[in-house]
């Protein structure tokens, strides 16, 4: 598993790409990927092309990457997932949550 991120020059928009599986071994990595940056990027990407797998702490981490972006007014957009992932993730109702593409 990997996390890997990318600022925008301008520091408005993060995005996060995670892969294999998405994890507890996952969380340091994940929110450090946000937690760590000098400015709130107003925008969020989540791309999940290369995530195999997630679990409830992976929901639960996305959760708080929810309430660190703002919570009802964040914007946060979770792109690319596998069926299997897409599954999970509306399962959980996090389509009202978060912006699925």
């Amino acid at each position: 598993m990997t996390v890997t991120s990318t600022v925008t020059s301008d520091g408005s928009e993060l995005t996060i790409v995670i892969k294999g599986r998405f994890d507890f071994s996952a969380h340091q990595d994940f929110r450090g990927s946000y937690e760590t940056l000098p400015v709130r990027p107003d925008h969020f990407i989540i791309d999940m092309t290369d995530t195999a797998y997630l679990d409830s702490s992976a929901l639960g981490m996305l959760l708080l990457l929810r309430d660190y972006a703002g919570g009802d007014a964040s914007d946060i957009v979770i792109k690319n997932a596998s069926t299997d992932v897409r599954r999970i993730l509306s399962i959980s109702n996090f389509e009202q949550l978060f912006t699925i593409q």
